[in-house]
C-alpha cells in the first residue's frame, strides 16, 4: 500500500465523518426547534444583515425583563 492509496482512504473517512457530523448538527437543531424550550435558531440567521439602527430585533427584551440598577436576577427569574 502506497502512501497515494492511504490518503485516499483518509480523506474518504474524513469526509463521511463531516458529513455525519453536519447532519447530525441539522437534526440537532432541528430537534431542539420543536421543544417547548428550545430555541428557535431560524429566527437569528438575519441578524447581521439586519443590523441596522432602525431594525427590529430579534429577541425584543420586555420591560420586566430589564434588570433594576445595582439589582442582581438570578436567571430563573428571568
Amino acid at each position: 500500500m502506497d502512501i497515494a492509496q492511504l490518503q485516499a482512504y483518509g480523506y474518504f473517512t474524513l469526509i463521511t465523518i463531516l458529513v455525519i457530523g453536519l447532519y447530525s448538527y441539522i437534526y440537532h437543531l432541528y430537534t431542539k426547534k420543536k421543544d417547548a424550550d428550545g430555541v428557535d435558531y431560524e429566527s437569528y440567521s438575519n441578524m447581521a444583515l439586519k443590523d441596522d439602527i432602525d431594525d427590529t430585533p430579534v429577541a425584543p427584551i420586555s420591560e420586566d425583563e430589564v434588570p433594576v440598577e445595582g439589582v442582581k436576577r438570578n436567571r430563573r427569574d428571568i
